[in-house]
């Protein structure tokens, strides 16, 4: 088991369990699943930069990516129905837990003038959505391999039912925002 699944279990669960008074241990909130999302306009003339952009992802991840494509056409952005212009990896269980954890004890350090994450990037059902300009701030992209800088969204999925408790979810699993 994930050293943080555990530490949620014997730790985090009962933390929050406390604060929020829950009466039943399943009101309790947990992570559900994490979204890796990277959008690719330029993919329209030049799709090798989607290949490299899956690879890159699969590397990140640790799981194949699927290929997005447009729903609609739109002709401002020479942009066809089915054209693919994205990459996107749904994460749950063991390798949702590992990634977080590599996300806020490895990758968030790496940014450059890192203060914190932005506390304010609830939906309102305790969800956080968390973007990175520079995917390179994981360890496993090698700086020299790549052609092009990617940005990079990462949501994170809870069951909590409000912001406070999705944001101390968060903060008790490590995650650094902002004061």
């Amino acid at each position: 088991m994930s050293q943080l699944k555990t530490y949620y279990e014997k730790e985090v669960a009962p933390r929050l369990a406390e604060t929020f008074q829950y009466k039943n241990r399943m009101q309790v909130p947990k992570l559900v699943k994490i979204v890796l999302n990277m959008g690719l306009g330029e993919a329209i003339q030049n799709i090798k930069v989607m290949d490299s952009a899956v690879e890159e992802l699969k590397a990140i991840s640790g799981q194949k990516p699927v290929i997005t494509r447009a729903k609609k056409s739109i002709a401002a952005f020479k942009l066809r129905e089915g054209m693919p212009i994205g990459c996107m990896v749904t994460l749950r269980h063991e390798r949702m837990f590992d990634f977080y954890y590599k996300l806020v004890n490895v990758a968030l350090p790496r940014v450059r003038d890192f203060r914190g994450v932005s506390g304010k990037a609830l939906d309102g059902r305790g969800n956080y959505t968390l973007g990175v300009k520079e995917h390179i701030i994981f360890p496993e992209i090698d700086y020299d391999k790549i052609d092009k800088i990617k940005g990079l969204n990462i949501s994170i999925i809870t069951t909590a039912k409000t912001d406070e408790e999705g944001k101390e979810l968060l903060k008790l699993l490590g995650m650094p925002f902002r004061s």
